[in-house]
């Protein structure tokens, strides 16, 4: 079976949010009429605590977007966002819901990030999406959100290493850097990834 996997599309990666993401809400009209065409339809959220530790508001004399190494892992410092029950952390209104069977929400703990819809960015704890889907039936994953650099990269890398075929639909995200995104595919493609235009599966 195949599932489509929206990742983080939510209020501050939106034009006007907190850690917006360039054309960020164009992919949202695509996204509604891609989940039709899937069996079952899954969503992540960023859910950061106040303070939390990816936030470069918590490291004084740091600033937005600089790295640091935090707890042994690099770490990009962002402005706060997705901040657990704002309204920035909210799913986009204009995302239909209806067909969204389950949300799993990631970042909660305060000490390290969680770009990937598996597991946070240490591989030290899983969301538990993989065995949802595996006890699902599924085999195939079709990513779609943002940004397509980060949550959504890290996400299809996670999905292979845990046995399913992940395909990224191109045109369903949007990056942040352009050099990020394009080093990212070439990565995801070596991996046995693959990317996909949306026309391919809206027939």
């Amino acid at each position: 079976m195949k599932a489509l996997l929206l990742i983080d599309i939510q209020n501050d990666f939106l034009p006007g949010g907190r850690l917006a993401v360039a054309d960020g809400d164009a992919i949202i009209p695509l996204v509604n009429a891609l989940q039709p065409q899937f069996a079952l339809v899954v969503a992540t959220q960023d859910w950061h605590p106040a303070g939390h530790q990816s936030f470069a508001s918590s490291h004084a004399g740091r600033s937005q977007f600089e790295e640091i190494d935090l707890h042994g892992l690099p770490q990009v410092l962002w402005p706060d966002h997705c901040t657990q029950a704002s309204d920035g952390a909210a799913l986009a209104p204009a995302l239909h819901p209806e067909r969204i069977e389950a949300i799993f929400r990631k970042g909660m703990n305060p000490e390290i990030d969680s770009y990937s819809a598996f597991f946070d960015n240490g591989h030290r704890k899983s969301t538990g999406l993989a065995d949802y889907l595996h006890g699902r039936g599924v085999t195939e994953v079709y990513i779609a959100g943002l940004a397509a650099d980060y949550c959504v990269y890290y996400s299809a890398k996670d999905a292979l290493a845990e046995g399913f075929a992940a395909t990224i639909i191109e045109d369903a995200t949007r990056a942040i850097s352009a050099e990020g995104w394009a080093a990212a595919q070439a990565d995801l493609r070596g991996h046995g990834g693959r990317l996909l235009k949306s026309t391919e599966l809206l027939h």
